[in-house]
């Protein structure tokens, strides 16, 4: 009887959960407004690229927005990367 209590206590917090997820749309925005300063599109296209995965994707962007001296929140720097994954990298 307890478990069972605690089993719909369980799916009913969980329910209530929403996960937000990435704008892909203000990715692009940020892409545009402040990575093109630096370069094109061709550095996330080219054979030699860095970026060989999705954290090192998350963490590439990062660096470069640290490196600009932007003060992005994290929700940034994930639209960001939702956003360069879904239009040139493709990691699953």
């Amino acid at each position: 009887m307890k478990k069972s209590i605690l089993a719909a206590g369980l799916i009913s917090l969980s329910a209530g959960v929403n996960i937000q997820a990435a704008d892909v749309q203000q990715g692009h925005e940020l892409v545009e407004t402040n990575c093109v300063r630096c370069h094109g599109s061709e550095i996330y296209t080219r054979p030699d690229r860095r970026v060989t995965s999705l954290p090192g994707l998350h963490k590439q962007v990062r660096f470069c927005e640290q490196m600009l001296g932007l003060t992005w929140f994290d929700e940034d720097v994930d639209n960001t990367a939702t956003y360069l994954n879904q239009e040139y990298y493709k990691f699953e």
